[in-house]
Order: structure tokens, then C-alpha cells, then sequence
């Protein structure tokens, strides 16, 4: 009996702690819960995806929706939406606070209504829906008398809030602020089109890989990469600086621009019409013609019918209705200097010259370089070590290469006659470029071994007109009717054809273990006295032999003793050694003649020797004394510190004859 009434007894406290937490709890926490919260909104607030604002102030009234990951403004108008400001107002919805709360039910007991807070015809009114949920209605009403806060009834219309002003005075900022005022937002980095379209041009530019190329008026003529990024940067910071303007337009600028320009990018593109500029008030001034200074447009943006005015600087409107001349690129050679492998260069009346590179693994810096030049059938071409210091110099004058500014795009469509008047039927100078190979694809493995790519090559013809002004073109045999150009090059001095300007400076060098025994510096008068001369003795060196003697005599030693060693010209004025040269316009024999004697160690401990012999004319004016080696088959300027040495030797009183 006891064990029925036990059991009976924990039914019913079962039954009593479930009626408690399941019906009970509920009952008075859930109001308590609500009274407690401090944050008005919950996961309605978490997704927002529109938003209208009601103010009863004339012109807040304003209504918002996402499209994908933009905010754009619907009303009054369809425009971007200001991204941070639209943040701002999210960010205050769902992280909205009470101060305190009540319930609105007990306004009848106080004899308070809805009107006592503003709230039966509220300022504001904010409707947001998040997804498909229904919209969210919040209304605000009145500022409490006491502190900076505002009256909110919820949702629900059960509670009235006290909450800070933040959210009131972010949807209260104005469509100034609210709306955007970007218009071509496509950064140049991620164009991949320019299109500009006005009375006087219509032309596209596209972007291949990183180049820029004209499709339309001069094809696949390049675009400058430089000026194409100022020009996209310079649209990008275009503002809208009025939506009302105070007299419309006559014609919308859709309907008839003056200037259209579009840009494309990753699958989207914009397009900015420009219309008439907006007419001055009567009073004003007007403009100074400045490129620096803004003029105001009328425009409008492809797919919105909204009219607004722009400034727009001059110097943007002059290249834009211009850009197939502002936008070109100006440099004629577009290459590597690692990648050319030899320049062959030709003028009329003069035989061809080759410059040909050795060692095409080098760098630039080091690369070295040879001329070649046609001989006798017979013997067949003939070569030299070319100068890498001049070879690298042309390079780099080539890549820079430019036409003029203003005027340098002469023609794109040359007649048979401009060839003739601007000189291309016998041009001054003609210069091709060959470049390395690009390395083949690696062949399948049953595949033909692929035949090696031709080197490719680049022809720059050179001609001038009856007054001497220069012009260029591209690639002659291929393009015969290609662009001409006008440009600034002096040819005498940056091509010239003689292979002695293009010579190596540095002649052959002694070995570093031939030793120089003896020389003697003698005047080719006959019977002069030496100038100087002297044979080492055994276990003698020039080291203590320079000791002995005066030091300005030691200094113009030691610079010949150098000059044996390693010889250097200054230039080379003939391309083949002669018995006699031209020095101040007179055909004069030489005057002096340095020889030297120089020993070799033999593979048996021997020694061999041989006489290594230069001669040397007069000295002309004060820079000016030139030099001649059968052995190296050259005549050449010195440089000043052997000129000095030789002035310090020649112009002394001869050493006396020795005594027969």
C-alpha cells in the first residue's frame, strides 16, 4: 500500500516540475526577458536587403536596395548608393540600443498617448526587409527633455525606447551624402578597353597583355601604356558636382554627346556621355584659356536616365577628342636590349656595316661586340672588335627613339610622293635590328623535332627633307605604306656608317707576364738624336730606373711605359694604317716613333721577343696629337695624359749623340 501512495506522490511531483518549466517559466520570464533586453532588433536585422526611409522634412525621404554586392539608391533617383554611409546606417540597425523602455499598454493608465512622444505621426519611419521576410517598421519620434536621445516604437508597436540619436542622424545626413559621386569607377590596372567617340573621332584602344593597341583609325598601332593610365585616372577622379542643375539641358547628353567614352573591364564596361557644357551666369567672366582649369558638362552614365553635371579638365577633354595622337605612343622601337644579336647599318654611297654580337648569354653591361665588314670576294668579311660602350649607347637611343611633340605623327597613309619629298626613296640611313630566337615548345615525344623559329628583325629607315628635317618608318618591305614619323636625331653623330666610329678603344693588350726590355723614342728626322732611350739591364727594373730621373720626366714615362702595355685611343680618325696623314688639312709624314721591345717566357725557359712600334705626329692646337700602328692597322687620336708625356719628352733638348 505505502509503495502505490510512494508512487503516486513522484507522478505528481513529475508532473508539477514539468506544468512549472513548460508553462509557468515561460509566463514570467518572457516579459521579464524583454524589459531586460537592451538591443532593440534582432535577426531581422541581420540580413537588410532595402530600405525606405519616410522623413516628413521635404527632400529626406529616400529608399535603398542591394544588388548583389552594391547599394544603390532608388529613390528619388537611381544612382550607387555611398557604400560607408549605407554601412553606417546598417551598422546603427543592428546594433541599435535602448536606453530604457515601456510598454506602450500602459500609456491609457497615465493618460499619455502615442502623441505625447511623437510617435502618432513620427519624423521618421524606417521600413527594411532582410530576404523574403516581411519589411521591419521602426518609427521615431520626439527627443526625450532630458539627454540627447530620441523616442523609438518597436516593430511590434508594444514598446516605446529611449535610444541614442546615432541612428537619426545617419539616416538624417542628406542625398548628398548618401548618394555616390564616382562616375567611371574601372581602375587602369583592370581595363581592358578605351572607346571614345566624338564629331571628330571614333577609335578603340584595347589592352593585350600589357601593351595597348589602336584598333580603329591606325591598326595595331601601339598606345601609349603611360598615357593611357593618366587618362583612365584622370576619368576615375571625375566627380559629380551637381544633380540639379538650374537650367536643363536642351538635349540629353545620351541623346547627343559631344564626347562618349567607355571603359571596359572584368565582364563590365561604363560609358560617360558628355554633353553641352553648362552655359555661365550672364555676370560672369569668361574662362581664361587654360588646359589646367575644369569646365561643366552637362552628362550623363549609360543606363541611367538621371542628368547631372560634371567638371571635366580641359587638358582631359583636348587628349580625349584627341586621343589618337595624345594616346599614341610616341617611342618607334619597342624591344629588350639583351635580346639583340647584331644591327646592320647602311647609308648611300657607303658599303654596309654589321654590328654582331658574340656572346649572347652576356648582359648588356658585358656584352661583347665586333664589326664586320664586306672584303674581297676572296677573303670574304672582314672583322674588328667593336666599342661595347658606343654599341650599348645606340641601344639605348633607339629605345628611346621618339616622335616629336607636337607634329611628330606625320602621316599614317604616306602617297608614293611624300616617300619622295620626305626622302625614303634614298634614305640617309637605313638600320635593322635582329633579335634572338624565342626558344621552340618542347615536341611531344613521338613528334618531328620542331625546326628552329627565324630571328626576328626590326628595319628603321631614316630619310630627310629638303631642309634637313628627319623622318622615320617601320619595317619598309613589309608595311610600305606605314606610319611616317618626324623625329630629333643627329645622324652624323648617333649613326655614323665609318667602322672606325664603332671601333674598339682599347687596342690588344700586352700579356700580364711579357715584360718590356727596352724602348727608345726617337724623332724620324734623319739623324735626330733619341728623345729618350733605355735598355734594362740584368736584374734592373723600370722601377728603379724611374727613380733616378726628374719627376715630371718619371710621370711622362710612366704614361708611355703604360700606353705599351695597355694602348688606348681617344678616337680613330682613318680606318686603315698610311705612311703619311692628313693632321691640321696638311698630308704631313709622322714625326715620332716610340719602339719598345718586349719579352716573352718560352715553354723551355727561353724568352722570345718582338718590337712593338707607334708613331706620332706633331701635336696640333693644345688636345690634339694622333697616332699610327701598322701592327694594329690603325691611326687614332691619343688621349691627354700620353699627350702630355709625349709634349714633356719632344719639347726637351734632345739627349746628345753618343760618341762614335
Amino acid at each position: 500500500m505505502r509503495t502505490k501512495v510512494t508512487l503516486v506522490l513522484v507522478f505528481l511531483n513529475v508532473a508539477l516540475f514539468f506544468f512549472i518549466f513548460k508553462f509557468e517559466r515561460p509566463w514570467m520570464t518572457d516579459p521579464r526577458a524583454r524589459e531586460a533586453r537592451s538591443r532593440v532588433l534582432g535577426p531581422e536585422a541581420a540580413d537588410i536587403r532595402t530600405l525606405t526611409l519616410t522623413s516628413s522634412v521635404p527632400g529626406g525621404s529616400f529608399s535603398l536596395a542591394r544588388r548583389g554586392d552594391t547599394w544603390w539608391l532608388t529613390q528619388p533617383l537611381e544612382w550607387p548608393a555611398n557604400l560607408h554611409v549605407v554601412n553606417s546606417i546598417l551598422h546603427e540597425l543592428q546594433l541599435l540600443e535602448n536606453v530604457s523602455s515601456f510598454s506602450a499598454k500602459d500609456l491609457a493608465a497615465n493618460s499619455m498617448s502615442l502623441a505625447d512622444y511623437g510617435l502618432d505621426r513620427p519624423k521618421l519611419t524606417v521600413s527594411f526587409a532582410s530576404g523574403d521576410a516581411p519589411p521591419t517598421v521602426l518609427r521615431i519620434g520626439d527627443s526625450t527633455n532630458i539627454g540627447n536621445r530620441l523616442y523609438l516604437l518597436s516593430p511590434d508597436g508594444e514598446r516605446i525606447h529611449v535610444v541614442a540619436r546615432g541612428l537619426a542622424d545617419s539616416l538624417s545626413l542628406g542625398l548628398d551624402k548618401l548618394r555616390a559621386d564616382t562616375l567611371l569607377t574601372i581602375p587602369a590596372y583592370e581595363a581592358r578597353g578605351l572607346l571614345v567617340q566624338s564629331s571628330a573621332v571614333r577609335l578603340r584602344i584595347r589592352r593585350e597583355n600589357n601593351r595597348w593597341l589602336f584598333d580603329t583609325i591606325i591598326n595595331n598601332a601601339r598606345a601609349g601604356k603611360t598615357a593611357i593610365d593618366l587618362a583612365i585616372g584622370g576619368l576615375n577622379d571625375l566627380r559629380v558636382k551637381s544633380f540639379s542643375p538650374a537650367a536643363p539641358p536642351a538635349t540629353l547628353p545620351s541623346v547627343d554627346p559631344k564626347l562618349r567614352v567607355t571603359l571596359e573591364g572584368n565582364n563590365r564596361r561604363e560609358t560617360l556621355f558628355l554633353g553641352d557644357p553648362v552655359p555661365a551666369p550672364p555676370a560672369a567672366p569668361p574662362p581664361p584659356a587654360d588646359a589646367s582649369i575644369s569646365v561643366e558638362y552637362y552628362a550623363q552614365l549609360e543606363g541611367r536616365a538621371t542628368v547631372f553635371t560634371v567638371a571635366v579638365p580641359t587638358a582631359l577633354v583636348e587628349t580625349l577628342r584627341n586621343a589618337q595622337v595624345r594616346l599614341r605612343e610616341k617611342r618607334l622601337l619597342e624591344f629588350d636590349l639583351p635580346n639583340v644579336t647584331a644591327v646592320a647599318l647602311s647609308a648611300p654611297n657607303q658599303p654596309p656595316l654589321t654590328l654582331q654580337r658574340l656572346d649572347a648569354g652576356a648582359t648588356p653591361a658585358d656584352a661583347t661586340w665586333q664589326i664586320v665588314r664586306r672584303g674581297d670576294p676572296a677573303s670574304g668579311p672582314q672583322t674588328l672588335p667593336a666599342d661595347r660602350a658606343v654599341v650599348q649607347r645606340l641601344l639605348e637611343q633607339l629605345t628611346l627613339l621618339s616622335a616629336k611633340d607636337p607634329g611628330g605623327f606625320v602621316s599614317d597613309a604616306p602617297a608614293n610622293a611624300d616617300l619622295e619629298k620626305w626622302g625614303f626613296n634614298r634614305p640617309e640611313r637605313e638600320l635593322t635590328l635582329t633579335f634572338a630566337a624565342a626558344p621552340a615548345p618542347a615536341p611531344a615525344p613521338t613528334a618531328q623535332p620542331p625546326k628552329p623559329s627565324p630571328s626576328a628583325t626590326v628595319t628603321l629607315q631614316l630619310g630627310t627633307d629638303a631642309q634637313g628635317a628627319i623622318y622615320a618608318r617601320l619595317d619598309p618591305l613589309t608595311n610600305p605604306k606605314g606610319s611616317i614619323y618626324a623625329v630629333d636625331l643627329d645622324l652624323r653623330r648617333e649613326l655614323p656608317v665609318a667602322p672606325r666610329d664603332w671601333r674598339e678603344r682599347r687596342l690588344p693588350a700586352l700579356p700580364p707576364t711579357a715584360t718590356i726590355t727596352a724602348f727608345t723614342l726617337t724623332s724620324t728626322k734623319p739623324d735626330a738624336a733619341p728623345l729618350y732611350t733605355h735598355k734594362l739591364a740584368a736584374n734592373e727594373t723600370w722601377l728603379t730606373v724611374l727613380a733616378a730621373e726628374p719627376p715630371a720626366k718619371k710621370t711622362a714615362l710612366e704614361a708611355l711605359l703604360a700606353q705599351l702595355r695597355a694602348p688606348r685611343a681617344k678616337r680613330f680618325v682613318q680606318d686603315a694604317f698610311t705612311d703619311r696623314v692628313t693632321v691640321a688639312g696638311d698630308d704631313r709624314p709622322w714625326s715620332f716613333q716610340l719602339e719598345a721591345t718586349v719579352a716573352l717566357p718560352g715553354g723551355t725557359g727561353g724568352e722570345q721577343t718582338s718590337t712593338k712600334t707607334l708613331l706620332f705626329t706633331e701635336r696640333v692646337g693644345g688636345a690634339q696629337q694622333l697616332a699610327g700602328s701598322r701592327e694594329f692597322n690603325a691611326v687614332f687620336e691619343i688621349e691627354q695624359p700620353l699627350l702630355d708625356a709625349l709634349w714633356t719628352l719632344t719639347s726637351a733638348p734632345p739627349a746628345p749623340a753618343p760618341a762614335k
